[in-house]
């Protein structure tokens, strides 16, 4: 019985994980016609982009100083304290950054999306904007789709930039890299295809965020429950999706892909 359950929540799963492939497509044809509601895409901008910035600091900062005193001690070990500064702005830019502020985005914006439609669609508010012949993928997906895709970069960013400021302080204060030492050493270890690919990448992620966490919502049923068990699943798949996604766009970025200039 057990094993009946589940494959057949299995089963539910993929079903839902198509139809959020289908959400994606059709999200994409409706940007195409250009039936923005400006002041939804504008709240959810600020859902996403600003009440999201002091989780995404304080994520970033702490990440950039773990990552130091992984690696500052051991490199003044070897005599390359000079390139600690490159390295971690060269971990920040092509995975960390994007990859901790899509986590961090999926755990606070992606389950408040999926919770959000799941209510209203366990609650026939849904069906209600079909019978005001509103398109619900104008209304709600569509400014959440927009609003990820243009704050994640933008977050993104800022968490570099954070994560480095905290790990130039404890280089300096712990480690006694200098401040200009350490800067040098990022300006010649970091690219602008690094920073190219962290955009690239914190947009892919935005969309990845926004779109599962509006089809677990729409695909949402059997009352409060159901909407409890379709956050915890939208969470779950848009980090197994970023975590896949970021395996194979890192793969054909640094290696298929990478300036052989740069090489």
């Amino acid at each position: 019985m057990s094993m009946e359950s589940e494959n057949s929540s299995l089963g539910k799963w993929w079903g839902r994980l198509v139809a959020a492939v289908f959400l994606g497509g059709q999200a994409f044809v409706h940007l195409l016609t250009g039936k923005i509601h400006v002041r939804n895409t504008s709240e959810q901008m600020t859902v996403v982009g600003p009440e999201s910035l002091p989780i995404s600091l304080l994520t970033a900062v702490t990440v950039g100083m773990v990552f130091t005193i992984g690696v500052a001690q051991e490199f003044i070990a070897f005599g390359a304290g000079t390139a600690v500064g490159g390295v971690l702005a060269i971990a920040l830019s092509r995975e960390l950054a994007p990859l901790v502020t899509a986590i961090v985005v999926t755990g606070r914006i992606g389950s408040a999306f999926a919770a959000e439609i799941g209510t209203m669609q366990v609650t026939e508010q849904i069906d209600a904007l079909y019978m005001l012949k509103t398109d619900p993928i104008d209304y709600l997906v569509i400014p959440r789709l927009i609003a990820c895709c243009l704050m994640m970069p933008l977050l993104t960013t800022l968490s570099f930039i954070t994560g480095m400021a905290g790990g130039m302080v404890l280089a300096e204060s712990v480690y006694n890299i200098s401040t200009q030492v350490f800067l040098d050493s990022a300006q010649t270890f970091l690219t602008e295809w690094d920073l190219i690919c962290a955009m690239i990448k914190s947009v892919v992620f935005g969309a990845l965020i926004a779109v599962i966490g509006c089809s677990w919502g729409l695909t949402t049923t059997g009352g409060a429950k159901g909407v409890g068990q379709s956050t915890t699943a939208a969470v779950v798949t848009a980090l197994m999706a970023i975590f896949v996604i970021n395996f194979i766009m890192s793969w054909l970025m640094f290696t298929v892909f990478y300036p052989t200039s740069l090489g």
